[in-house]
C-alpha cells in the first residue's frame, strides 16, 4: 500500500475532516506510522540543523507542529486500540511501545535542538513574546529537562532504556486486564436470576447472546458486575462474581500483572534515579498542582480517618441485616453492595432499579447538552457518518452558528472495549498553521439495553465524562502542547467533576428524567429521596478511593517495594482498612497507575480536584443560579478555554479569587459530622 493510497496519510475530505473510517483495515496502520514517524524525524531533524539563529517561529512554532501527522495517526489507532481492540491491533501496540518511545527519546536527547530551546530561554526576556509564548517556551524547556536532555553518557542511554522499557510493559499491563475482562463469564440459570431487576436480567441476556451464549451471563464490565452485586441475594454466586471482578491480572498465567507491577516500580524507581529526584513520587509531583508527597499524603489522611468512621458505622446495620437473614459471620466486600442497596431502599423509600427507569441513556444525554447550553450557549446537532464502531454516535458543536467541534459518544460495553469510562480525542484544538477545531470522543461502558437505562451513578459519569468533553470543545488556545486537557494531572479533574454536579440540579432532573414508558417526569417526592440520599454510602466509596490512592502514592514515594502486593497488605493493615471493603483498584489490575504513566504517583488527583470543584460549585450556589451566566462566562474563560496556558493555581485563582480548603470537599461528601 502506498502513502497515496493508505487513507490515513491522505488529506481526510470528508465532513468535518473526520478520520476516513469507513475506508481502514488494519492493515492502514503499520505503514501509516512508518510514514509519519519518518516524516516526524525529517521534520525534527530539519529543525535542529536550521542555520539561521533560533527564535520562537523556526524552533518553538516548528516543534509545535513537527509530529502533526503521526499525531494523527496515533489517535485513531490508540482509539480504536482502546474501543475495539483484536489480536492484530494487541501485536501492533505492543510493536508499537518501544518504537514510540525511542522517537521521543530521540527528539529529547537531540542536542542541538536542546542548544536551541536554551538559546531561547536565556535569551526570553528579549524575544518579545505573548503570555501564551512565554508558557509554551516554559512548558518545552522543561519537558527536555525531565526526560534527561542535560543527561550525559551513561546515564542518558540508560534512561532512553529505562522509559522503552516502561512503555513496553504498560501496554502489556492493559492488554492483560482486558483479557482476564474478555475471558471470564458467569452463566445464570433461571433461579440465578431471582431478585434482579429487569433491565440487568435484559443487559445480562445480550452480554450472553454477544459472546454466542445460549444463557444470560454475568462478565467483569462494571455495568453488569456491579449492579449483580448490588442485587442479587445468592450470596454465593456474589462471591463467584466478587472473586473473579477483584482477580483480573491475578489469575497466573501470562496474562499475570503481578510480576509486571513490580518491574515498573523498580524502572521508575531508576528513572526518578537518574533525573535526580528523591523518588519518584517527588519526581512526579513537582509539575502537579500538589508539588510534594507531603502534601498529597495530608490532603488523603485528612479525609481518611471521617471516612473510615462513615464506613464503620454504616457497616453495623448492614451487619444486622445479614443476622436477620441468617447468615452467620461478618460482612465481607461481596456482601457490602447488597446490604447498602437495602439500607438504601428501607431510610430512604427508593430502591436503584427504580430510579433507573428515569435515567434512561438517550435523555441524560439531552441532559448533558441541554446543560452546557444553558452555561455556555453549545447546541449539538446529531449527523450520520461511518465512525470507528456502529454503536458510536457523532454531534456537531455550534455556538451561534459558529462550527466548535464533533462530539462522539461511544457509550456501550463491549468485550473488545477496554472497561472503565474516558475522554479521548482524534484531533485536538489549536490556532497555530490555521484555526483547527476538534474531535471529542467519551467512551464508557454501559450495559446495552432497548432502551437502555443508567444507574445513577451511570449517570454521573456520563456527566463527567461530558466535562472532560467540554473543557476540550471549548478549548481556545494558540498552540496544540497546551490545548484542552493538557493541564496538571491533578487539575485536569476539576472540569469533569464540577460538571457532575448540575446533574444534581433538580430543574435539569425534572426537564429529563422522565420515565421511558410513561414520559412522565420523575416524581417530586423521588427527586427529593434521590438527592437526599446522594451522599448515602459515602464512608464505602470513599475508603475504596483513598485506599487505592495511599497504595499508590506509598508504592512510589520511597525504594520500590521488592513484592507490590505484599507491600500493598502492610500499607493497608497499617491505615486499618476495613474488612469489608476493598480497594477500588488492587495492584495486578490498577490500569490508572500501571496501564502507563498518566495516574502513577496521581491517582490522588481525583480528590484534589474534588477540592476545586466542590469550591467552583458553590460559587453558582452562593450566586443563586446554577446557571449564572457571569460565573458561566469565567468559568469558560478561565478554565475551560485556557487549556495550560498559565500555571494552574493561577487559573482557579482568576475564576474564583481563592485557592479553596478541604472543608468544602468534605461537606460535599457529607463526612464533614465524621470528622
Amino acid at each position: 500500500m502506498t502513502d497515496v493510497q493508505n487513507p490515513l496519510l491522505a488529506d481526510w475530505t470528508g465532513p468535518f475532516a473526520l478520520p476516513p473510517f469507513a475506508e481502514l483495515d488494519d492493515g492502514c496502520f503499520a505503514p501509516a506510522f512508518e510514514a509519519a514517524l519518518a516524516e516526524g524525524r525529517v521534520a525534527i531533524a530539519a529543525i535542529a540543523a536550521n542555520t539561521a539563529p533560533p527564535d520562537f517561529a523556526n524552533t518553538i512554532d516548528a516543534l509545535e507542529l513537527a509530529g502533526d501527522r503521526l499525531d494523527r495517526v496515533a489517535a485513531v489507532f490508540f482509539n480504536l486500540a482502546g474501543t475495539d481492540s483484536n489480536p492484530e491491533r494487541e501485536a501492533l501496540a505492543r510493536d508499537l511501545a518501544p518504537k514510540l518511545s525511542a522517537y521521543v527519546s530521540e527528539i529529547t536527547n537531540n542536542r542541538a535542538l536542546f542548544a536551541r530551546i536554551e538559546a531561547l530561554w536565556a535569551d526570553r526576556d528579549s524575544l518579545g513574546l505573548d503570555a501564551e509564548q512565554a508558557r509554551v517556551l516554559f512548558l518545552w524547556r522543561r519537558r527536555f529537562l525531565r526526560a534527561g536532555a542535560a543527561l550525559e553518557g551513561a546515564a542518558r542511554d540508560r534512561l532512553t532504556e529505562v522509559k522503552s522499557r516502561l512503555a513496553i510493559l504498560g501496554t502489556q499491563f492493559g492488554q492483560n486486564i482486558l483479557a482476564d475482562e474478555r475471558d471470564w463469564v458467569m452463566e445464570l440459570g433461571p433461579d440465578d436470576m431471582e431478585g434482579l431487576p429487569a433491565w440487568l436480567v435484559a443487559a445480562a441476556r445480550a452480554a450472553g447472546a454477544e459472546r454466542g451464549r445460549g444463557a444470560p451471563v454475568i462478565t467483569l464490565s462494571r455495568s453488569l458486575v456491579v449492579p449483580f452485586l448490588q442485587f442479587s441475594p445468592r450470596r454465593g454466586l456474589r462471591e463467584r462474581a466478587y472473586r473473579a471482578w477483584v482477580a483480573r491480572g491475578a489469575n497466573g498465567g501470562f496474562n499475570d500483572n503481578r510480576a509486571l507491577a513490580t518491574e515498573i516500580l523498580a524502572l521508575r524507581a531508576e528513572r526518578a534515579s537518574l533525573l535526580g529526584a528523591d523518588s519518584f513520587a517527588a519526581w512526579k509531583l513537582e509539575t502537579e498542582m500538589a508539588r510534594t508527597p507531603a502534601a498529597v499524603r495530608a490532603l488523603l489522611e485528612r479525609v481518611w480517618a471521617p471516612a473510615r468512621a462513615r464506613a464503620a458505622a454504616d457497616a453495623e446495620p448492614m451487619q444486622a441485616l445479614m443476622a436477620e437473614d441468617g447468615v452467620n459471620g461478618p460482612l465481607e466486600p461481596w456482601d457490602w453492595r447488597y446490604y447498602a442497596e437495602r439500607r438504601r431502599k428501607a431510610e430512604f423509600d427508593f430502591d436503584e432499579a427504580a430510579v433507573k427507569h428515569y435515567l434512561a441513556l438517550d435523555a441524560m444525554i439531552a441532559a448533558a447538552f441541554d446543560t452546557a447550553g444553558r452555561l455556555f450557549g453549545l447546541e449539538f446537532r446529531p449527523f450520520d457518518v461511518p465512525l470507528h464502531h456502529p454503536d458510536a454516535r457523532a454531534w456537531e458543536v455550534t455556538r451561534d452558528g459558529r462550527h466548535l467541534a464533533v462530539f462522539v459518544g461511544d457509550y456501550f460495553a463491549r468485550a473488545s472495549k477496554r472497561s472503565g469510562a474516558w475522554c479521548s480525542s482524534f484531533r485536538g484544538q489549536r490556532r497555530l498553521g490555521g484555526e483547527r477545531r476538534p474531535i471529542v470522543t467519551n467512551v464508557c461502558n454501559f450495559a446495552k439495553g432497548d432502551p437502555t437505562l443508567l444507574s445513577w451513578d451511570d449517570a454521573r459519569t456520563l456527566f463527567h465524562e461530558f466535562g472532560h468533553a467540554l473543557h476540550m470543545i471549548l478549548s481556545d488556545v494558540t498552540y496544540p502542547s497546551i490545548a484542552g486537557t493538557s493541564v496538571a494531572r491533578d487539575f485536569v479533574e476539576l472540569p469533569s467533576q464540577l460538571f457532575e454536579h448540575w446533574l444534581e440540579v433538580p430543574e435539569v432532573l425534572t426537564r429529563h428524567a422522565r420515565h421511558v414508558g410513561t414520559g412522565e417526569p420523575m416524581p417530586a417526592a423521588l427527586l427529593e429521596k434521590l438527592i437526599a440520599a446522594r451522599n448515602f454510602d459515602q464512608g464505602f466509596a470513599t475508603v475504596e478511593y483513598v485506599a487505592s490512592a495511599l497504595v499508590d502514592l506509598s508504592f512510589h514515594d520511597g525504594p520500590p517495594p521488592a513484592d507490590p502486593m505484599a507491600r500493598q497488605d502492610e500499607i493497608l493493615e497499617e491505615i486499618g482498612m476495613p474488612r469489608a471493603i476493598a480497594m477500588r483498584h488492587a495492584t495486578p489490575h490498577f490500569a490508572h497507575v500501571f496501564a502507563g504513566d498518566g495516574y502513577s504517583a496521581g491517582y490522588y488527583s481525583y480528590m484534589w480536584s474534588e477540592v476545586m470543584d466542590a469550591d467552583a460549585f458553590a460559587a453558582f450556589q452562593e450566586a443563586g443560579d446554577p446557571f449564572d451566566p457571569a460565573l458561566a462566562a469565567r468559568l469558560e474563560r478561565h478554565i475551560l478555554a485556557a487549556g495550560g496556558s498559565e500555571e494552574a493555581e493561577a487559573l482557579y485563582t482568576a475564576f474564583r479569587g481563592r485557592m479553596p480548603g478541604v472543608e468544602a470537599l468534605l461537606r460535599g461528601r457529607g463526612l464533614s459530622d465524621a470528622a
